[in-house]
């Protein structure tokens, strides 16, 4: 029989344990059968032996990085037999520690839950990007808690998405309620006959277009771009688009969509142009599905720009 698996990342204070505790005590997990909760770290919020009772939920302690192995989650799921597993992953320890780990037999990974405090999360991504978005990064669900009006909802949700695009992102407020309102006004004018994206706004139109393609359908836009196309590319097809940071300066990511031009033959591959085109969202074997496909309208020779990276914050 298959034991699930239920993970739970973020940095210290996100509000694992308060997520844990709502889910697994609240929640009821009880009537599952026994829980074995595997913690790695010591959260903000502390287990009561009397609650872990009456949720029919063991508690283990792996302290160190170098003890978390599959020998000893075997150790735990033979001295337990749980019926599910939780573990509290410590925020600072690699990712990669758990996920190239053999889990036990019958061990399965069904969720990944990931935390985040909206309050810290900005000073995070400015001073070290790379290490609180690697505990994000495989996230199936991504809880951004503590957020109160002025929280840039937009802004956090590219950072997480760029990297991870499919993760459900929820806005939690401070009294602990659910927000629904992530939206955020646009830079620019989706009515204009010839949309402008400047490369501060780049960020925005692209994963805007990816998250709802319908929405620029028939749209006409204009932007400065590096032209992707290698010889084995479809004839009439060209890549136009950008280098991204998504995370740190190792991390840096070509995006662009992909766009129909009969004239594509005679735009050199990694050339610079300024593209005016029509949007589509049709499918396309790149999306594995619909997508935003673009259609040339024009495309002028251009300079390449002083800063030839764009962000997504």
């Amino acid at each position: 029989m298959e034991i699930p698996v239920y993970l739970f990342s973020g940095f210290m204070d996100s509000g694992k344990s308060s997520l844990i505790r709502e889910t697994l005590i609240e929640g009821d997990f009880s009537e599952n059968g026994r829980t074995l909760l595997i913690l790695c770290e010591d959260g903000e919020v502390e287990f009561e032996e009397e609650e872990l009772q009456k949720a029919n939920t063991k508690l283990a302690m792996i302290e160190e990085e170098e003890a978390f192995t599959t020998e000893k989650l075997e150790e735990l799921g033979s001295a337990y037999r749980p019926a599910q597993v939780f573990i509290e992953y410590n925020g600072t320890w690699q990712m990669s520690t758990f996920l190239e780990k053999e889990l036990p037999q019958n061990w399965v990974l069904v969720q990944s839950l990931a935390t985040v405090d909206a309050s810290t999360f900005e000073m995070y991504l400015a001073n070290m990007r790379a290490m609180i978005m690697e505990q994000l990064f495989a996230a199936d669900v991504v809880i951004i808690n503590r957020c109160s009006d002025d929280t840039p909802k937009g802004k956090f949700r590219r950072a997480i998405k760029v990297l991870n695009r499919k993760a459900q992102i929820a806005y939690e407020r401070e009294d602990g309620t659910i927000d629904d309102n992530d939206m955020e006004e646009l830079p620019y004018d989706l009515n204009q006959d010839v949309i402008e994206i400047t490369d501060m706004d780049y960020g925005i139109w692209y994963m805007d277009a990816l998250d709802d393609p319908k929405k620029y359908e028939g749209k006409k836009v204009q932007f400065l771009a590096l032209v992707y196309r290698p010889e084995k590319m479809k004839k009439g097809v060209l890549i136009p688009g950008r280098f991204a940071m998504t995370c740190c300066a190792d991390d840096i990511t070509f995006v662009g969509f992909k766009c129909k031009f009969n004239k594509a033959a005679d735009i050199p591959h990694k050339s610079w142009i300024t593209i005016t085109a029509e949007m589509k969202n049709e499918f396309a074997m790149e999306y594995r599905g619909k997508g935003p496909v673009l259609y040339a309208l024009e495309v002028k020779p251009a300079e390449k720009p002083e800063d030839e990276l764009i962000y997504f914050s």
